[in-house]
């Protein structure tokens, strides 16, 4: 799942960032409403957490251009104004939620996790032969082994599971993957391939059951 963190408070950001990210989200990171339009424009987030207080371009009315335009991912508004007429202003904006500053952490996660579960079919457990992976509980296993995956081989797998036959190149991998102001080499990419393909292994699956598309790219093998 990709987040769009729209912040001008640097350090309320940079913590925020930290803690969606230990949460397998992949989120990017801007300061301006301007520059989140921008975002917004080029790269399909699942969620957008944004800020009403902002230079050039403040919340409400970048909500209001948001739905505007046709874009219907869930907005999440984070205001320090706790007057009702503020909730309304946003609420009738287009945004989903929100949270007034200062906010409990836990509670802003469980409200970005409802959010994004109402765009995702009620299919919690993804299975490709005797793999399966639960994007709820971040457990997977294999022919009922449990598998100890980094959060970015997590991703990965979660990704190859739901494009299932799809061959997914390494640039499409890393545009999803990765933060879009720092994306890594293409080898990245090849050397989490490689560490997942080592751990499944460890557990008796298939050596092959990433299958690499000469040229192209990466999909799930379906094993007689």
């Amino acid at each position: 799942m990709r987040i769009l963190l729209v912040e001008d408070n640097v350090r309320l950001a940079e913590a925020l960032c930290e803690a969606l990210t230990d949460q397998l989200y992949v989120v990017d990171v801007v300061k301006d409403g301007e520059l989140a339009w921008q975002q917004v424009r080029a790269i399909a987030y699942d969620l957008i957490l944004l800020d009403v207080m902002l230079p050039n371009l403040d919340g409400i009315s970048l909500c209001h251009q948001i739905r505007n335009h046709g874009y219907q991912q869930p907005i999440l508004l984070l205001t320090a104004c706790d007057s009702s007429t503020d909730k309304v202003n946003g609420l009738d904006a287009g945004a989903d939620d929100y949270v007034v500053k200062p906010f409990d952490l836990q509670e802003l996660l469980a409200r970005i996790r409802a959010l994004l579960r109402r765009g995702i079919p009620t299919t919690p457990i993804l299975v490709w032969e005797k793999l399966q992976l639960n994007p709820s509980t971040y457990e997977v296993n294999y022919d009922e082994q449990p598998l100890q995956l980094t959060p970015k081989e997590f991703s990965l797998l979660e990704m190859l599971l739901r494009n299932g036959r799809r061959v997914l190149s390494k640039s499409v991998i890393i545009e999803h993957l990765w933060k879009s102001e720092n994306p890594p080499e293409e080898d990245t990419v090849k050397a989490h391939i490689k560490s997942l393909r080592q751990k499944l292994r460890s557990v008796a699956a298939p050596e092959n059951l990433v299958e690499t598309v000469h040229s192209l790219g990466y999909r799930l093998k379906h094993i007689p």
